[in-house]
């Protein structure tokens, strides 16, 4: 079973505008609200390729409830930790670029966070937890290095999707994936990177510190992926971008459930390509139709 944990879900809420005057009074031309936070994004791609996995994580009062109702009605399985604070909720307003008003999230109580921990702590090593997006303040900025214990105690394999500190400390424990954009890779080891030469270098240094996988996407330029025999470069399927959030949530989970079900990397990097594609190429994340129409369009080279 794959477990995805988000531990500052949000309701996202997305607005459109045509004109926008500061200080005055602007209309709405549509609004959409989401259930949002990067691992709930990636529970609901891994539903939609009928991998199996349930959302952990906090959420609580009416926009906690909300979230829930949605996953549920995606027949999503959760079992998240219901909290005293209210989740937050997320303006996305869009008027030609977007514009993100994200919120701090609920304070965690010592008791929270524990009974979280000790649903993890009935894991086993037949399981996959996927660590990703934002720790709410109260939590502390260690608060993933106490999941991925636990994760080490059960023997369950993890996937982690975060940054700097954070991800150079987790290498160490060998996480199934890591993936970061060529961006994040350069600010990682403070250099410069000018060439997909200098992106396959830095990368492998992911592996001699831990990685098990990595994938680096590298927006119109395509994705490698890295592992520790080969390196793979995948296109980018044709179409019009139309939504910046969710597509690396949606890579991860193609990734991610199609290596459990298959162990093929290169299958799990194909879906993974065309899983992150079909989010960017859609209003919401994408659907299982668009992912097996672009699927095809994936061509997978090794270097």
């Amino acid at each position: 079973m794959i477990y995805t944990i988000t531990l500052n879900p949000s309701i996202d809420y997305i607005v459109e505008v045509d004109e926008l005057k500061l200080g005055d009074l602007n209309r709405m031309t549509r609004d959409l609200k989401l259930p949002g936070g990067k691992g709930i994004n990636v529970s609901r791609i891994l539903n939609r390729l009928d991998a199996p996995n349930t959302a952990l994580g906090f959420v609580g009062g009416f926009s906690g409830q909300y979230i829930e109702d949605k996953l549920h009605a995606e027949h999503i399985s959760t079992d998240f930790v219901h909290v005293a604070d209210d989740t937050r909720i997320n303006v996305k307003l869009k008027h030609g670029e977007e514009t993100e008003i994200n919120g701090q999230g609920p304070n965690i109580s010592t008791e929270e966070a524990d009974a979280l921990v000790a649903k993890l702590s009935q894991l086993s090593k037949e399981d996959v937890v996927v660590l990703s997006g934002s720790v709410p303040p109260s939590l502390g900025a260690h608060f993933y290095d106490r999941l991925i214990e636990v994760c080490k105690q059960t023997g369950a394999e993890f996937v982690i999707d975060t940054t700097g500190p954070a991800l150079l400390k987790a290498l160490a424990d060998r996480p199934l994936l890591v993936k970061p954009n060529h961006h994040e890779l350069a600010e990682l080891f403070s250099v410069v990177i000018a060439s997909r030469e200098d992106i396959i270098t830095y990368g492998r240094k992911l592996l001699e510190l831990g990685a098990q996988h990595v994938l680096i996407s590298m927006a119109g330029d395509g994705a490698l992926l890295i592992t520790p025999e080969e390196v793979y470069h995948a296109n980018v399927p044709k179409g019009t971008v139309k939504n910046s959030v969710g597509a690396g949530d949606s890579m991860i989970a193609g990734f991610t459930g199609t290596l459990v079900s298959t162990h093929d990397p290169i299958e799990a990097f194909r879906t993974g390509v065309a899983s992150g594609s079909a989010t960017a190429f859609s209003d919401d994340l994408a659907t299982r139709e668009k992912i097996e129409e672009l699927r095809p369009q994936v061509t997978i080279v090794k270097l």
